[in-house]
């Protein structure tokens, strides 16, 4: 599709034993390992995709990292782990990968372990700055049925939290309160202002659900970065969730006055944003099961009858037709549920966190070697290709 977007993702992994126990190795992983990096804590690592519109291309750069660690991993007793937070690692210990790191020191002391998480975050290009403005608008106020479809971590330390996203739950926002940005010239002003009263260090340190991007942020920017996904490690399945917000964004750029919540709206934009942020809580305890409030009008709505209401609306506008096969996933999700419930649904069955941990880790490998085995032998793709993009 010639209108389809540039998309890239940072991933964030833990490693581990098989038997889902955490085990930090990021310093020397990333040192070994081009594309690579640390966090401040050792037990997960991050890397990144290039900018890319064409989905088949993603997901070949989503798994061909995976496997350059798996192999530095074997020899070393380690795996990689599904799941947002450490399922059953020690969340009462900070373990430094960098002691003399003075960014690290003030990550410790100013938030210890609950920014100890691993998720993936969906970057999607965008060459306009109000539109990108719209966009974040309407993914902020949608963000929650990402969540639902994402939610990975309802356990931490081997123990149920009676979340469905503990991550989301105790995660930081940074700073607490962030508006609904009305324009670029809105989050310009904003941002100085939180610069310089000290609610943000720099212009990184904005942590919310949504947030404009771009090489030199608060002035220019060229994607909408979607922050609230937990770890996605099924490829299938975040690509789907990533052409959904997609084509909620094509929506957007083609009818801004029916989908850009400014507009399209009742509620005002201080209403909005207490919306999204209480909407986001609600998906981060209880995902697809949650009780939201819709955008439009504030009506409660259960999360999954949302989802299934905007898949439909999707499947009928043709400008989606490419996009399609791509979203065929998310049916999976929606009658099955997300990680996280199955998981939970299997511990209830009596299966040990370590049991449940450990197989869907397998499950993790057996994915990047069917992918490979796929590409070797030349077998087209089920997800569609979209190789044009915009921005």
């Amino acid at each position: 599709m010639s209108n389809s977007l540039l998309k890239g993702f940072e991933v964030e992994l833990y490693t581990g034993r098989a038997d889902g126990t955490v085990v930090g190795c990021s310093t020397e992983a990333a040192a070994a390992l081009a594309g690579f990096v640390t966090e401040p804590d050792c037990r997960n690592l991050e890397y990144i995709t290039a900018p890319e519109a064409s989905y088949s291309k993603q997901l070949e750069q989503l798994l061909e990292p995976r496997r350059r660690l798996r192999r530095w991993l074997e020899p070393r007793g380690l795996t990689l782990l599904p799941g947002s937070t450490m399922s059953l690692g020690d969340s009462g210990r900070f373990e430094r990968s960098d002691s003399q790191n003075p960014y690290h020191s003030y990550i410790e002391a100013t938030y210890g372990t609950r920014v100890v998480t691993a998720s993936v975050h969906i970057n999607l290009g965008l060459d306009n700055p109000e539109q990108i403005f719209a966009a974040c608008r309407l993914l902020r106020c949608e963000a929650a049925l990402l969540l639902a479809l994402s939610a990975s971590s309802p356990f931490l330390d081997g123990k149920p939290t009676g979340a469905h996203s503990q991550r989301w739950l105790q995660f930081p926002i940074t700073p607490t309160l962030v508006p609904l940005f009305t324009s670029h010239g809105h989050y310009m002003a904003w941002m100085e202002t939180q610069l310089s009263n000290g609610n943000m260090r720099n212009v990184r340190h904005l942590w919310s659900s949504v947030r404009p991007n771009g090489p030199d942020r608060p002035k220019l920017l060229n994607r909408v970065e979607l922050r609230i996904c937990d770890l996605i490690t099924n490829p299938n399945e975040l690509l789907a969730i990533t052409a959904f917000a997609e084509l909620r964004l094509l929506q957007l750029l083609e009818m801004p006055s029916q989908h850009d919540p400014l507009f399209a709206s009742k509620l005002s934009p201080e209403e909005l944003q207490l919306l999204a942020d209480s909407n986001d809580r609600a998906a981060a305890s209880s995902s697809l099961n949650a009780t939201l409030m819709h955008w439009r009008d504030g009506a409660e709505i259960n999360a999954r009858e949302w989802l299934l209401n905007q898949l439909a609306q999707l499947r009928s506008w043709p400008a989606a037709a490419p996009f399609l096969p791509l979203l065929s996933p998310l049916d999976g999700l929606l009658l099955n549920g997300n990680t996280a419930m199955v998981w939970l649904e299997k511990f209830q069955a009596g299966e040990s966190i370590s049991a449940i941990v450990g197989a869907d880790a397998q499950a993790m490998e057996k994915e990047e070697k069917e992918q490979k085995k796929e590409k070797e032998q030349g077998v087209s793709l089920k997800a569609a290709n979209n190789d044009g993009y915009l921005g």
